[in-house]
C-alpha cells in the first residue's frame, strides 16, 4: 500500500537520519507521561464481551449515519471484472464484514475505498470525503491493517510506531505519550526494546493493529487481521477489537474465518464474482438461506445410504462432500439422524452457522 501505508525506511522517514536519528533523539528527550485517552485505548467492563457489538439506533429507531458509502463501484483488469457494481454501506461505531473467497473482490474493493487504485465506474464516500478525490485526507483519518505486516526490522518495536506516526504529520512528542498505551493495549508492553526479529507472529500481527492505532483514526479497516495465527494469539487479538468497538470505533473487517466474522461483525456482506450477493447480520443470513439444523454424517457407504434412503423425511436438502454428507433440517431431532446412526453411519447434529449460508450462496469449488 501507498503513504502512509507502506513500508518504513531509511529513506521514507519523515526527518533524515533514519534508525540512529531515532535513537538520538530518544536518549535526549525526557519520556512522556503515557496519556490513554486520546487513543480509543480505555477499557470498557463490556468489552470482553464474545457476542458481536450491537449499534444503538438513535430515539426514533433510525440506524446510525453511515460512514462509508460505496454505490456501483466498478474495476476491470484487462479481461477480470474484479468488481462489477458494488454496492454497500457501514454505519459509524459498527464492525462490518466483508466476506468472499479468493478472488471475489474484497481486496480490490479495500484499495479502491483507500484511494490506492481509482474505480473505472461508481462512487466512494468515506467520512464525508469523495474518493478517491480526498484519498490523502482519508489516510490521514484512517487506520488500516493490511494482509503483510510490514514491519521496519531495522527499528525497535517501540520505534516502529514513532517513526510510524510521521507519516501522520504526528509530532514525535505527541506519538510518544501514545506508544506505551498502545502497547499495553496489544500486550507488547514487555517488548518496548525488542527488534522486529525476535517477535512471533502473533506478536508482529498485534504490533501492525497498534501502528494502525497512531494516529487515532475514525475507521479502521483490516485485511483478513488473524490469518496464520494460532487460537491463542487470534483470540487475542478478537479482545482487541471488540475493545475497539466498545471505545466506539468504526471497524471493516475481510476475513476468512466465519466464526470470527460471527463473533466481531454486527453487519456482514458476502461478494463473489465483484458483486453483492448477501447482507444482514448473522442470524438473518442464516434464516433466510439455509436451514437451521444441520446434521452432518460420515463412515464407509454414506454415499450408498443416501442413495438407498432418499428423498429423507424432514430433510430440505442435503449435501455430499467426500465422505460427508450435509443434511439440511428444519427439526433438531430429524428421523434421518436416527436411521442413519443406526445403519452404522457416524453423526454428528450442529446448528447451523455462517460457514453453511457461504457455502450454499459461494459453493464448494476451490478457488485459487
Amino acid at each position: 500500500m501507498n503513504e502512509p501505508y507502506r513500508r518504513q525506511d531509511r529513506a521514507g522517514s519523515a526527518e533524515p537520519g533514519g534508525r540512529d536519528a531515532v535513537a538520538r533523539r530518544d536518549r535526549g528527550a525526557e519520556p512522556a507521561r503515557p496519556a490513554r485517552a486520546s487513543v480509543g485505548l480505555a477499557h470498557r467492563p463490556d468489552a470482553r464481551s464474545q457476542r458481536p457489538h450491537r449499534l444503538s439506533a438513535a430515539a426514533d429507531g433510525t440506524p446510525p449515519d453511515p460512514v462509508l458509502v460505496v454505490r456501483g463501484l466498478v474495476k476491470q483488469y484487462g479481461s477480470l471484472r474484479a468488481l462489477d457494481g458494488l454496492d454497500f454501506e457501514v454505519r459509524r461505531g459498527e464492525c462490518f464484514g466483508l466476506l468472499g473467497p479468493n478472488g471475489a473482490g474484497k481486496s480490490t474493493a479495500l484499495k479502491l475505498i483507500l484511494g490506492l487504485a481509482a474505480p473505472d465506474a461508481g462512487d466512494i464516500r468515506v467520512l464525508g470525503l469523495p474518493v478517491p478525490q480526498k484519498a490523502r485526507e482519508l489516510r490521514r483519518r484512517a487506520g488500516v491493517v493490511p494482509q503483510a505486516d510490514a514491519l521496519d526490522p531495522d527499528f525497535t518495536v517501540a520505534e516502529n510506531l514513532l517513526v510510524f506516526g510521521r507519516y501522520f504529520g504526528l509530532s514525535d512528542a505527541l506519538v510518544r505519550t501514545r506508544i506505551d498505551p498502545l502497547l499495553e493495549f496489544a500486550g507488547l508492553l514487555g517488548k518496548r526494546d525488542a527488534k522486529i526479529t525476535e517477535l512471533s507472529g502473533g506478536m508482529k500481527r498485534r504490533l501492525t493493529l497498534a501502528r494502525a492505532l497512531v494516529n487515532d483514526p475514525e475507521i479502521l479497516f483490516l485485511d483478513e487481521p488473524t490469518t496464520g495465527l494460532d487460537p491463542q494469539a487470534r483470540h487475542l487479538i478478537w479482545d482487541r477489537l471488540r475493545r475497539l468497538l466498545a471505545d466506539g470505533k468504526t471497524i471493516v473487517l475481510t476475513t476468512h474465518f466465519m466464526e470470527e466474522a460471527e463473533r466481531l461483525c454486527s453487519r456482514l456482506a458476502v461478494v463473489d464474482h465483484g458483486r453483492l450477493i448477501a447482507e444482514g447480520t448473522a442470524e438473518s443470513l442464516i434464516a433466510a438461506h439455509v436451514q437451521p439444523n444441520v446434521v452432518e454424517l460420515s463412515g464407509d457407504g454414506v454415499a450408498d445410504w443416501l442413495q438407498a434412503n432418499a428423498p429423507l423425511a424432514g430433510v430440505s436438502h442435503h449435501e455430499l462432500v467426500g465422505e460427508t454428507a450435509f443434511l439440511y433440517c428444519a427439526d433438531a431431532e430429524s428421523p434421518a439422524a436416527a436411521r442413519a446412526r443406526a445403519a452404522g453411519l457416524r453423526v454428528l447434529r450442529r446448528a447451523a452457522n455462517l460457514e453453511d449460508v457461504f457455502l450454499e450462496l459461494t459453493g464448494r469449488e476451490l478457488r485459487d
